[in-house]
């Protein structure tokens, strides 16, 4: 089952349950996948689904911290549920060792030896993190072994 089609199914399984709270969480999500298809006028497949749901969680963290400079901790506490509801549809995450070997073996098969190789490892790593692992952190785990001594 196709992931656009699970968070369908799910919607319609907090129709039932009239949970209230999930329901309006899984039709952002939805509106958001229906905005993406009508604009560029496709029909996502899984790995567009995962980045637009990549997406959405960054951008409710960024929220959640905003909300929470602000003592908006009502604000706080929704973003957080949409959060949890989000990241029922994304992978399971890559753990650090793995994350490690994965940056290790694309410097070692683009043959990076210096910071200006950054974008040919990011190139390769990136297909292999989608969804699994935040960007920022694996940008950083490059520059360190790049910018390292071998």
């Amino acid at each position: 089952m196709s992931l656009k089609v699970q968070i369908t199914e799910d919607m319609k399984t907090a129709m039932r349950a009239r949970d209230a709270a999930r329901l309006n969480a899984i039709r952002l999500i939805l509106a958001a996948l229906k905005q993406k298809e009508v604009d560029e006028r496709i029909e996502l497949d899984d790995a567009a689904v995962l980045a637009i749901l990549d997406k959405m969680l960054k951008q409710r963290r960024d929220s959640i911290t905003q909300y929470q400079a602000a003592g908006r901790t009502d604000l706080v506490q929704q973003e957080e549920f949409e959060v949890t509801v989000l990241q029922q549809y994304m992978p399971q995450p890559l753990s650090a060792q793995e994350l490690s070997a994965l940056v290790e073996q694309a410097v070692h098969s683009s043959a990076a030896t210096a910071m200006q190789d950054m974008a040919r490892v990011m190139a390769l790593v990136r297909p292999q993190v989608a969804g699994r692992a935040d960007m920022g952190q694996v940008s950083a785990l490059v520059k360190a072994r790049l910018g390292a001594p071998r």
